[in-house]
Order: structure tokens, then C-alpha cells, then sequence
């Protein structure tokens, strides 16, 4: 399927959202603008899936345990799923408290504006970083939409400039975070598996314990981010839990542990019978994370489907709310139809526009198997629950794109005493230089030293080129370079986007 056509089909879908609310709502005031705001919320949430769901599915691609078709049904079915099923019925109108609901002083047309604006300018962001293959967070892309249009419809008061802090030290906190708790579970793999002399009685043994703490730690991790908004009608079907409003750490872990208990002593006889025909040898034993890593990308997707599905109906339940009742609230109830063109539009995106990003997380950053990936996706979830309980602000995206680069740089560092054929180069470089500027101290004659000179000037450039040429058959340095640049840039950018969108809208409602 060649891009027009892919861009046909998007298009289509946004048509559709549009006709439907306009023979739904069309005799309300101001409806047009709500067919906007729907075009608009079914364009984000197409780039959601189009950028954001790579992450949860990349790694396992990338590794080989899942096909991108059967990656794109499977994330498609439970990104959908998280979102009808556990998104939630209500909706902070303003993402994260980025700024203050007063800024629009009452006015909800300015408000409906300044939402709509917020929807596009970050939509054509992801756009954009999509493109370039530059995986960035939809939350931060949204919430700089959301700034910039408060910026431009009270100034630069309104923001909370404290929120903003948190949301840039997480640009810091989540990869660094994701990409050591990866590294730490492949050494472990490494070191308790494959450099053990039996690696097939090393694996019987380990192999039980990692997918157990896996599901430890997605349990956990589904409670606190996939129930949350769901989570007062599981309290009353479950009267002996405590009665919250959200999940507590305490309860969430003890889910997870318990289902962690549940998945070692089920796995342990059926991982010895499974080891028993296999070789002793990397590809086979590669073999025993392929089923936990299609979980971890079911798992992933249906959390990520219930928290950022808010990033799309979010500002789309705001501007209805708004529209409905003729006033600006900081929360508002999400209509069904709402949170269908989220949960639905993320499907769309990912089946168009998916795969693009899929393979950039799965193979053009770094070489990932099987453990490798495996090692991913316990950072994924494992990160996300250990900065619910301090508190810390992270991004799910970042998170995971850390963990790739920690895999990366781990291969790197272990593998660097290897004697393979690039380092041979590299000694022989080196033994060339060492050669040449002995030769040049033994030389007086003016000719000779410059023919040295610039001989030892072009080993240097070969020893410099080799040098790199090795890093990047590790981590594309490039690649994580345009991704770390992506993500600076993409709260200013989403802001002025959404400034001038903000203008223009309030131009034409003028």
C-alpha cells in the first residue's frame, strides 16, 4: 500500500468522524466547531498510533517474536480495548495542569479555540517526527500544544511554570532510568544464562524466575496505569480491597506478586520440557522469551490504550463539554462516541502508519534478539512502577527508547575486548601509527618528515573512521542523537504550532 493511498484511508476515517457528529450534533451552536474539534482529535489520535505505539510493539518486532502485521493486530486490538474498556469516564480537561483554567476567563469559545489549537499543533508535530523516524512522547507533544495556546490567549502567567520543570527533568529521568534497569536485566541474562558452561540448566533454572518478575511487574504496572480510571467499579465487585479512588502501590504490587507466584509455578515444569529439545545455543535459547515478549506487547498496549488515549478525547470531551454547556470546566465526562474516535483512530494510525516507527524502535537503533527485547520491556514496566512510588515524572515513551539505547551500550561495553574482525582494524591502525611516529622521531630529514606527517595525519582519519564505524554496528549514534534532539524540541514546537493555529481560529470565529 503506497503513502497516498495510506493517507486516503486516514483521511477517510476523518471524514467519517466528521459526518457522524455533524448529523449527531449539527443543530447545536457552534457545531461547526466541534466537527473541526473532531477532525482534529481523529487526526491526533491516528498519529498517536502512528508514533506512540511503536514502543510497545518495536522491540518485539525488532527481535523477531512478532511479524509487523501480527504486532499491528495485536497492538490494534489492545490499544482499542484499553481505551473502551478502561480510559475512563471522565477527563481533565487541561493535561497535566500545564496552565490555569482561568486563563480563558469564562469565555468558552476562547476555550474551544485554544483546545482545538492544542489538538492540531500537536497532531502536525507527530506528524512531522513520524516522517523524520523520530519516536517522541504524545503527552509532552500535547501539552505543549496546550501551553502555547494558553500563552496565546492570556500570556505567559498562566503557565505552571513548575509543571513544565518536571515534564523537561523527565527528559533526563525516564531514559536514563529505562535504559540501566534494561542493561541490568540483560546482564543478568548474560551472566546467570549465556556465560554459564551448561546454558541449557542455566536457563531451566533463570528462565522461570525473569518471566515471573516480568509478570510481577506488568500486574503492577496494568493496575496503577491501565484500572486507574476504572478502578472505583473494580473496589465495589472487590469489597475487601481497600476503597479508593485509585490503585495504591501496595494493592497493585500485591496483585502483581501474586501473579507473579502464579506464573513461576506454572512456567517451571513447562520450561524443563520445552529445554529438553532444544540446542545449546543463542537461537534456541532465544526461543523461551518469544511468548512473554507477545504478552509484554499486549500488555503494554492495552495500558497505554487506557492512560494516553487522553492525549487525543482529552481536549476533543473538553471542547464538547464546553460547547454543550456554555461554560469552561476542569473536567468533563467523556461521551462514548468520544472515546470510539480515540480508541478506534490510535488503530487507524497504527495499521496505516505504524509500521515506520515499529521498525525504527525495533532494528535501526540497535540489533535486538529476543532477550534483548526482553530486557526492554521489564524496563518498561519496571520504570514506570518504581517512578509512581517516588513520584516521579516520566515518559512511557522515553522510558522505553532509553532501554533500547541501554541495550545498545551494554553490547557495546561488554564487547569491546571482542577480537573481531573491526577491532583487528583497529589494532592494526594503531600499530601503523605507532610505526610511523617512530619512524618520524628517527627522521631529520624536512622531505621525509612531511611525507611522515601526513601519513600519520591519514592513519589517524582511518583509526577515527573505524573507531566509529564500530559504535554505530552497536548504537546508531545518529539515530539517538535526531531522537534526543526530537524530544527537546517537542514541547516549543507543539507550543508555537499551537499559537499560531490559536490565532488563526480565533480569526475565523471572530
Amino acid at each position: 500500500m503506497n503513502n497516498v493511498t495510506k493517507t486516503l484511508l486516514g483521511a477517510g476515517f476523518a471524514v467519517a468522524v466528521a459526518v457522524f457528529v455533524q448529523m449527531s450534533f449539527g443543530a447545536m451552536p457552534n457545531s461547526g466547531f466541534l466537527v473541526m474539534a473532531a477532525v482534529f482529535g481523529a487526526y491526533m489520535a491516528m498519529n498517536i498510533g502512528a508514533n506512540d505505539v511503536a514502543n510497545n510493539v518495536g522491540p518485539a518486532v525488532g527481535s523477531g517474536a512478532l511479524t509487523i502485521g501480527g504486532a499491528i493486530v495485536i497492538a490494534s486490538i489492545f490499544e482499542a480495548s484499553g481505551a473502551l474498556i478502561a480510559g475512563g469516564d471522565v477527563v481533565k480537561t487541561i493535561k497535566k495542569g500545564i496552565i490555569d483554567p482561568a486563563a480563558f476567563s469564562g469565555d468558552p469559545m476562547i476555550f474551544v479555540y485554544a483546545m482545538s489549537a492544542a489538538l492540531l499543533s500537536a497532531a502536525l508535530w507527530l506528524t512531522l517526527a513520524t516522517y523524520l523516524k523520530a519516536p517522541v512522547s504524545t503527552t509532552h507533544s500535547i501539552v505543549g500544544g496546550v501551553m502555547g495556546a494558553g500563552i496565546a490567549a492570556a500570556g505567559f502567567a498562566v503557565v505552571s511554570w513548575g509543571t513544565l520543570g518536571k515534564i523537561v527533568s523527565s527528559w533526563v529521568i525516564s531514559p536514563i532510568m529505562g535504559g540501566v534497569i534494561a542493561a541490568l536485566f540483560l546482564y543478568v541474562i548474560k551472566s546467570e544464562i549465556l556465560y554459564k558452561d551448561n546454558r541449557l540448566q542455566a536457563a531451566k533454572r533463570m528462565v522461570p524466575i525473569l518471566v515471573a518478575i516480568m509478570s510481577t511487574a506488568f500486574i503492577t504496572y496494568l493496575t496503577i496505569k491501565g484500572l486507574k480510571h476504572v478502578w472505583g467499579s473494580i473496589t465495589a465487585l472487590l469489597p475487601f480491597i481497600p476503597q479508593t479512588d485509585k490503585p495504591t502501590f501496595g494493592v497493585a504490587l500485591s496483585f502483581g506478586l501474586v501473579g507473579g507466584f502464579i506464573t513461576y509455578f506454572y512456567l517451571r515444569p513447562r520450561i524443563s520440557q520445552r529445554v529438553e529439545k532444544l540446542e545449546d545455543n543463542r537461537t534456541d535459547l532465544n526461543k523461551l522469551f518469544t511468548i512473554p515478549l507477545i504478552f509484554a506487547a499486549a500488555l503494554l498496549s492495552f495500558a497505554h490504550g487506557a492512560n494516553d488515549v487522553a492525549n487525543a478525547i482529552g481536549p476533543l470531551a473538553a471542547i464538547y463539554d464546553a460547547i454543550a454547556n456554555t461554560q469552561v470546566s476542569t473536567q468533563a465526562s467523556i461521551p462514548l462516541w468520544v472515546m470510539i474516535v480515540g480508541g478506534v483512530g490510535i488503530s487507524v494510525g497504527l495499521a496505516l502508519f505504524g509500521p515506520r516507527l515499529i521498525k525504527t524502535v525495533g532494528s535501526e537503533i540497535t540489533e535486538l534478539d529476543q532477550m534483548r527485547a526482553f530486557s526492554i520491556m521489564m524496563a518498561a514496566a519496571i520504570t514506570v512502577v518504581i517512578a509512581s512510588q517516588l513520584g516521579l515524572p516520566v515518559s512511557s515513551t522515553h522510558i522505553a527508547l532509553g532501554g533500547v539505547f541501554g541495550v545498545g551500550f551494554l553490547r557495546e561495553w561488554l564487547e569491546r575486548n571482542d577480537m573481531n574482525e573491526q577491532r583487528l582494524k583497529i589494532k592494526t591502525h594503531i600499530d601503523r601509527l605507532h610505526e610511523l611516529r617512530d619512524q618520524l622521531h628517527n627522521t631529520s630529514k624536512g622531505e621525509k618528515k612531511l611525507k611522515l606527517e601526513a601519513k600519520i595525519t591519514e592513519e589517524k582519519a582511518r583509526l577515527k573512521a573505524t573507531k566509529k564505524e564500530l559504535k554505530e554496528s552497536y548504537v546508531k549514534r545518529g539515530m539517538v542523537s535526531k531522537i534526543i534532539a526530537a524530544w527537546i524540541i517537542t514541547v516549543p514546537a507543539a507550543a508555537v504550532l499551537s499559537a499560531i493555529v490559536f490565532y488563526l481560529l480565533k480569526g475565523i470565529g471572530a
